[in-house]
């Protein structure tokens, strides 16, 4: 989609945007090089000229797990060294990025791309579902309460002192 340049748009705003539209556009994709996404914002256009920084806000300005220097965005996550995602809830991050933007604030967004923030609230809330239901240490929350109720709490002691004179 492209659009007229908007030159007053932040940089890490439009990463953002491109990471966003990559996802939307790739659903059984999991993550993003660099590349794709520095790629993506250039033929986007949404600033209307090629900026040079999205490519060092791709590789640490918005990446939340990455130590601030100096920006300090949590917009993207690096899953793996060279690749990224958009950030979600629940993904871990450098504790000097604790409170720091996530999304473009609505005011922000350029005409045509207001919907991708309620896709990525769709999207962000469906990924943490799904890691809750697919993490096998998490899956177990909740399985031995049973062991320890009184009556199985008084046995495993009884069992214990089995012997004892």
């Amino acid at each position: 989609m492209k659009v007229a340049g908007n030159a007053k748009i932040k940089v890490a705003d439009e990463v953002w945007i491109a990471t966003a539209l990559l996802h939307r556009e790739q659903r059984q994709r999991n993550d993003f090089s660099i590349e794709e996404i520095v790629n993506r914002a250039a033929s986007e256009g949404i600033s209307g000229v090629n900026r040079p920084g999205v490519y060092v806000h791709v590789v640490q300005h918005c990446v939340a797990n990455r130590p601030p220097n100096p920006g300090r965005y949590r917009m993207l996550f690096e899953t793996s060294p060279g690749r990224r995602r958009l950030f979600r809830k629940g993904d871990s991050y450098h504790p000097e990025r604790e409170g720091a933007k996530v999304t473009p604030n609505p005011q922000d967004m350029p005409s045509g791309y207001e919907g991708l923030l309620d896709w990525y609230r769709d999207w962000s809330a469906e990924a943490a579902d799904s890691t809750l239901a697919t993490d096998p240490l998490l899956a177990l929350a909740g399985t031995g309460k049973r062991l320890w109720s009184s009556e199985h709490a008084d046995e495993y002691v009884r069992r214990l002192r089995e012997g004892w004179e």
